[in-house]
Protein backbone atom coordinates (compact mmCIF):
# COMPACT_ATOMS: atom_id res chain seq x y z
CA UNK A 1 0.00 0.00 0.00
CA UNK A 2 0.97 3.37 -0.86
CA UNK A 3 2.09 6.68 1.60
CA UNK A 4 -0.90 8.42 -0.21
CA UNK A 5 -2.74 5.26 0.33
CA UNK A 6 -2.02 4.80 3.82
CA UNK A 7 -3.05 8.89 4.54
CA UNK A 8 -6.44 8.00 3.47
CA UNK A 9 -6.95 4.84 5.02
CA UNK A 10 -8.31 6.48 8.08
CA UNK A 11 -11.58 7.88 6.61
CA UNK A 12 -13.31 8.56 9.67
CA UNK A 13 -10.29 10.64 11.33
CA UNK A 14 -9.68 12.88 8.02
CA UNK A 15 -14.00 12.96 8.17
CA UNK A 16 -13.70 14.28 11.78
CA UNK A 17 -11.23 16.79 10.50
CA UNK A 18 -12.81 18.23 7.61
CA UNK A 19 -15.74 18.23 8.90
CA UNK A 20 -14.36 19.94 12.00
CA UNK A 21 -12.92 22.90 9.58
CA UNK A 22 -15.94 23.04 7.51
CA UNK A 23 -18.38 24.78 10.56
CA UNK A 24 -15.19 26.61 11.15
CA UNK A 25 -16.01 28.37 7.71
CA UNK A 26 -13.33 26.98 5.37
CA UNK A 27 -13.93 26.63 1.69
CA UNK A 28 -12.93 23.16 -0.18
CA UNK A 29 -9.55 24.77 -1.27
CA UNK A 30 -8.91 26.01 2.47
CA UNK A 31 -9.38 22.37 3.60
CA UNK A 32 -7.39 20.84 0.85
CA UNK A 33 -4.74 22.51 1.62
CA UNK A 34 -4.93 22.44 5.52
CA UNK A 35 -5.41 18.39 5.38
CA UNK A 36 -3.27 18.33 2.34
CA UNK A 37 -5.80 16.45 0.33
CA UNK A 38 -5.64 16.63 -3.49
CA UNK A 39 -7.86 14.16 -4.45
CA UNK A 40 -11.69 15.80 -5.27
CA UNK A 41 -13.76 13.18 -5.13
CA UNK A 42 -12.08 12.12 -1.69
CA UNK A 43 -12.59 15.52 -0.51
CA UNK A 44 -16.00 15.88 -1.45
CA UNK A 45 -16.78 12.65 0.59
CA UNK A 46 -14.96 14.05 3.50
CA UNK A 47 -17.45 17.08 3.91
CA UNK A 48 -20.61 15.65 2.37
CA UNK A 49 -23.64 16.92 3.76
CA UNK A 50 -21.99 19.87 5.60
CA UNK A 51 -23.49 23.11 4.24
CA UNK A 52 -20.70 25.21 2.53
CA UNK A 53 -20.13 28.89 4.52
CA UNK A 54 -22.39 31.60 2.96
CA UNK A 55 -19.64 33.85 2.14
CA UNK A 56 -18.17 30.96 -0.53
CA UNK A 57 -21.85 31.23 -1.98
CA UNK A 58 -22.14 32.78 -5.38
CA UNK A 59 -24.74 35.88 -5.08
CA UNK A 60 -27.91 35.40 -7.61
CA UNK A 61 -27.92 37.25 -10.12
CA UNK A 62 -32.16 37.32 -9.88
CA UNK A 63 -32.23 37.65 -6.16
CA UNK A 64 -32.39 41.44 -5.99
CA UNK A 65 -34.86 41.20 -8.96
CA UNK A 66 -36.94 38.76 -7.07
CA UNK A 67 -37.07 40.93 -3.76
CA UNK A 68 -37.71 44.08 -5.73
CA UNK A 69 -40.91 42.06 -7.53
CA UNK A 70 -42.06 40.95 -4.19
CA UNK A 71 -41.31 44.77 -2.65
CA UNK A 72 -44.04 46.03 -5.72
CA UNK A 73 -46.61 43.56 -5.25
CA UNK A 74 -47.03 44.49 -1.75
CA UNK A 75 -48.04 47.86 -3.28
CA UNK A 76 -50.26 46.31 -5.25
CA UNK A 77 -48.85 46.18 -8.37
CA UNK A 78 -49.77 43.76 -11.49
CA UNK A 79 -47.85 41.22 -13.43
CA UNK A 80 -47.68 43.95 -16.58
CA UNK A 81 -46.60 46.91 -14.37
CA UNK A 82 -44.17 45.01 -12.53
CA UNK A 83 -43.21 43.67 -15.76
CA UNK A 84 -42.57 47.30 -16.92
CA UNK A 85 -40.73 48.25 -14.30
CA UNK A 86 -38.21 45.10 -14.10
CA UNK A 87 -38.26 44.37 -17.88
CA UNK A 88 -38.24 40.50 -17.02
CA UNK A 89 -40.68 37.90 -17.93
CA UNK A 90 -44.08 37.31 -16.44
CA UNK A 91 -43.17 33.96 -16.05
CA UNK A 92 -40.52 34.84 -13.78
CA UNK A 93 -42.51 37.44 -11.71
CA UNK A 94 -45.29 34.78 -11.25
CA UNK A 95 -42.79 32.13 -9.53
CA UNK A 96 -41.39 35.30 -7.44
CA UNK A 97 -44.90 36.84 -5.98
CA UNK A 98 -47.35 33.76 -6.38
CA UNK A 99 -47.39 33.23 -2.51
CA UNK A 100 -48.39 37.18 -1.71
CA UNK A 101 -51.79 38.15 -2.03
CA UNK A 102 -53.35 39.44 -5.46
CA UNK A 103 -53.87 43.15 -5.74
CA UNK A 104 -57.41 44.20 -4.60
CA UNK A 105 -59.11 45.31 -8.26
CA UNK A 106 -59.45 49.51 -8.61
CA UNK A 107 -61.40 48.96 -12.17
CA UNK A 108 -64.75 47.08 -13.28
CA UNK A 109 -64.11 44.97 -15.90
CA UNK A 110 -65.72 47.18 -18.22
CA UNK A 111 -63.55 49.85 -17.11
CA UNK A 112 -60.72 47.88 -17.64
CA UNK A 113 -61.51 46.77 -21.34
CA UNK A 114 -61.76 50.81 -22.10
CA UNK A 115 -58.95 51.67 -20.75
CA UNK A 116 -56.81 48.73 -22.53
CA UNK A 117 -59.19 49.44 -25.82
CA UNK A 118 -58.37 53.28 -26.34
CA UNK A 119 -54.42 51.53 -25.71
CA UNK A 120 -55.00 49.16 -29.05
CA UNK A 121 -56.60 52.21 -30.87
CA UNK A 122 -53.31 53.66 -31.80
CA UNK A 123 -51.86 49.79 -32.83
CA UNK A 124 -55.08 49.32 -34.27
CA UNK A 125 -55.23 52.07 -36.85
CA UNK A 126 -51.18 51.64 -37.88
CA UNK A 127 -52.19 48.19 -38.74
CA UNK A 128 -54.94 49.33 -40.99
CA UNK A 129 -53.04 52.24 -42.39
CA UNK A 130 -50.34 49.20 -43.58
CA UNK A 131 -52.93 47.09 -44.88
CA UNK A 132 -54.63 49.83 -46.87
CA UNK A 133 -50.90 50.63 -48.38
CA UNK A 134 -50.30 47.70 -49.32
CA UNK A 135 -53.42 47.26 -51.09
CA UNK A 136 -53.17 50.72 -52.71
CA UNK A 137 -49.56 49.68 -53.91
CA UNK A 138 -51.18 46.72 -55.27
CA UNK A 139 -53.70 47.81 -57.60
CA UNK A 140 -51.24 50.62 -58.92
CA UNK A 141 -49.33 47.63 -60.03
CA UNK A 142 -51.61 46.15 -62.20
CA UNK A 143 -52.44 49.98 -64.71
CA UNK A 144 -54.05 48.64 -67.68
CA UNK A 145 -54.95 45.39 -68.55
CA UNK A 146 -54.68 44.08 -72.56
CA UNK A 147 -57.30 42.46 -74.52
CA UNK A 148 -55.91 39.24 -73.97
CA UNK A 149 -55.66 39.84 -70.12
CA UNK A 150 -59.29 40.26 -69.69
CA UNK A 151 -59.88 37.31 -72.31
CA UNK A 152 -58.30 35.11 -69.74
CA UNK A 153 -59.01 36.74 -66.65
CA UNK A 154 -62.98 36.30 -67.58
CA UNK A 155 -62.02 32.37 -68.17
CA UNK A 156 -61.10 31.74 -64.87
CA UNK A 157 -63.67 34.16 -63.58
CA UNK A 158 -65.93 32.02 -65.33
CA UNK A 159 -64.96 28.98 -64.07
CA UNK A 160 -64.76 29.30 -60.63
CA UNK A 161 -67.73 31.34 -60.30
CA UNK A 162 -70.31 30.02 -63.06
CA UNK A 163 -72.37 26.75 -63.84
CA UNK A 164 -70.57 23.94 -65.41
CA UNK A 165 -71.21 21.08 -67.50
CA UNK A 166 -71.54 17.19 -65.94
CA UNK A 167 -71.61 13.82 -67.22
CA UNK A 168 -74.48 13.04 -65.63
CA UNK A 169 -76.62 16.46 -66.25
CA UNK A 170 -75.51 18.62 -69.37
CA UNK A 171 -75.41 22.37 -68.83
CA UNK A 172 -73.73 23.63 -71.96
CA UNK A 173 -74.98 27.54 -71.00
CA UNK A 174 -73.19 30.33 -69.19
CA UNK A 175 -75.18 31.32 -66.26
CA UNK A 176 -72.83 33.47 -63.74
CA UNK A 177 -73.77 34.14 -60.13
CA UNK A 178 -71.87 36.26 -57.32
CA UNK A 179 -73.07 38.77 -54.90
CA UNK A 180 -69.57 41.10 -55.14
CA UNK A 181 -70.59 43.88 -57.40
CA UNK A 182 -66.75 43.70 -58.74
CA UNK A 183 -66.72 40.74 -59.94
CA UNK A 184 -70.00 41.52 -62.17
CA UNK A 185 -68.36 44.43 -62.98
CA UNK A 186 -65.17 41.98 -64.34
CA UNK A 187 -67.66 39.36 -66.14
CA UNK A 188 -69.73 42.02 -67.97
CA UNK A 189 -66.86 43.79 -69.00
CA UNK A 190 -65.86 40.55 -70.56
CA UNK A 191 -69.39 39.97 -71.78
CA UNK A 192 -68.64 42.97 -74.03
CA UNK A 193 -65.15 42.41 -74.88
CA UNK A 194 -66.64 38.72 -76.48
CA UNK A 195 -69.20 40.78 -78.80
CA UNK A 196 -72.20 39.16 -76.64
CA UNK A 197 -75.01 41.71 -77.09
CA UNK A 198 -77.12 43.36 -74.41
CA UNK A 199 -80.39 41.50 -75.64
CA UNK A 200 -79.34 38.14 -74.99
CA UNK A 201 -78.04 38.51 -71.23
CA UNK A 202 -80.77 37.62 -68.62
CA UNK A 203 -80.62 38.94 -65.24
CA UNK A 204 -82.03 37.60 -61.89
CA UNK A 205 -81.56 38.44 -58.42
CA UNK A 206 -81.29 35.89 -55.14
CA UNK A 207 -82.04 37.10 -52.07
CA UNK A 208 -83.12 36.17 -48.40
CA UNK A 209 -86.69 36.99 -47.44
CA UNK A 210 -85.18 39.52 -44.83
CA UNK A 211 -83.57 41.43 -46.90
CA UNK A 212 -85.40 44.13 -49.21
CA UNK A 213 -85.50 43.05 -52.06
CA UNK A 214 -87.20 46.06 -54.21
CA UNK A 215 -83.30 48.14 -53.24
CA UNK A 216 -81.17 45.23 -54.37
CA UNK A 217 -83.13 44.78 -57.32
CA UNK A 218 -82.48 48.64 -58.41
CA UNK A 219 -78.96 48.30 -56.69
CA UNK A 220 -77.91 45.83 -59.65
CA UNK A 221 -80.02 47.45 -62.39
CA UNK A 222 -77.99 50.35 -61.86
CA UNK A 223 -74.60 48.43 -61.90
CA UNK A 224 -75.46 46.56 -65.06
CA UNK A 225 -77.16 49.35 -66.95
CA UNK A 226 -80.41 48.32 -67.28
CA UNK A 227 -83.82 49.12 -65.72
CA UNK A 228 -85.46 47.06 -62.98
CA UNK A 229 -88.18 46.11 -65.11
CA UNK A 230 -86.22 43.64 -67.47
CA UNK A 231 -84.88 41.79 -64.41
CA UNK A 232 -86.52 38.39 -64.44
CA UNK A 233 -88.51 36.77 -61.49
CA UNK A 234 -86.58 37.15 -57.94
CA UNK A 235 -85.82 34.22 -55.87
CA UNK A 236 -86.48 34.94 -52.02
CA UNK A 237 -84.91 32.51 -50.28
CA UNK A 238 -86.63 31.47 -46.69
CA UNK A 239 -84.37 32.13 -43.86
CA UNK A 240 -83.28 29.61 -41.34
CA UNK A 241 -83.63 30.42 -37.95
CA UNK A 242 -81.36 28.15 -36.70
CA UNK A 243 -78.71 29.21 -39.15
CA UNK A 244 -76.33 32.48 -38.17
CA UNK A 245 -76.29 34.22 -41.11
CA UNK A 246 -73.49 37.01 -41.44
CA UNK A 247 -75.19 38.35 -44.29
CA UNK A 248 -77.97 40.55 -42.72
CA UNK A 249 -76.47 44.29 -42.79
CA UNK A 250 -77.74 47.11 -44.91
CA UNK A 251 -75.23 45.98 -47.60
CA UNK A 252 -76.91 42.96 -48.15
CA UNK A 253 -77.88 43.08 -51.45
CA UNK A 254 -78.31 39.06 -52.65
CA UNK A 255 -76.60 37.61 -55.45
CA UNK A 256 -76.82 38.51 -59.12
CA UNK A 257 -77.55 35.93 -61.71
CA UNK A 258 -76.24 36.51 -65.49
CA UNK A 259 -77.91 34.45 -67.91
CA UNK A 260 -76.75 34.23 -71.60
CA UNK A 261 -79.52 32.95 -74.36
CA UNK A 262 -77.88 30.76 -76.83
CA UNK A 263 -74.87 30.09 -75.16
CA UNK A 264 -73.93 26.65 -75.98
CA UNK A 265 -70.67 27.61 -78.31
CA UNK A 266 -69.80 30.00 -75.44
CA UNK A 267 -69.63 27.59 -72.93
CA UNK A 268 -67.32 25.01 -74.92
CA UNK A 269 -65.06 28.00 -75.86
CA UNK A 270 -65.32 28.79 -72.06
CA UNK A 271 -64.23 25.26 -71.31
CA UNK A 272 -61.74 24.85 -73.91
CA UNK A 273 -59.87 28.37 -73.07
CA UNK A 274 -59.82 26.81 -69.30
CA UNK A 275 -58.46 23.27 -70.19
CA UNK A 276 -55.56 25.40 -72.39
CA UNK A 277 -54.98 27.62 -69.14
CA UNK A 278 -54.05 24.96 -67.02
CA UNK A 279 -52.15 23.19 -69.56
CA UNK A 280 -49.78 26.53 -70.51
CA UNK A 281 -49.80 27.08 -66.57
CA UNK A 282 -48.35 23.62 -65.82
CA UNK A 283 -45.76 23.49 -68.97
CA UNK A 284 -41.83 23.62 -67.46
CA UNK A 285 -41.29 27.15 -68.56
CA UNK A 286 -43.72 30.06 -68.52
CA UNK A 287 -43.30 32.25 -71.15
CA UNK A 288 -44.86 36.04 -71.48
CA UNK A 289 -47.12 36.32 -73.93
CA UNK A 290 -48.90 39.70 -73.87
Amino acid sequence: MTAEMNRYADFDSLREQAVALRREGLSLRQIRDRLKIYNNDLLHRLVKGEPPPEWTKRPNAKDDLRARARELRLQEMTYDQIQVELGCSKSSISLWVRDLPKPERKRTREEASEIARRGWEPIMRRREEERQAVKRAATEEIGAMSKRELFLLGVGLYWAEGTKDKPHARRERVTFVNSDPGMIRVFTAWLDLLGIEPERRRYYVMIHETADAGSAEQFWADLVGVVPSEFGKTTVKRHNPRTNRKNVNAGYRGCLVIRILGSADLYRRIEGSWYGIVGAASAPVHQNRT
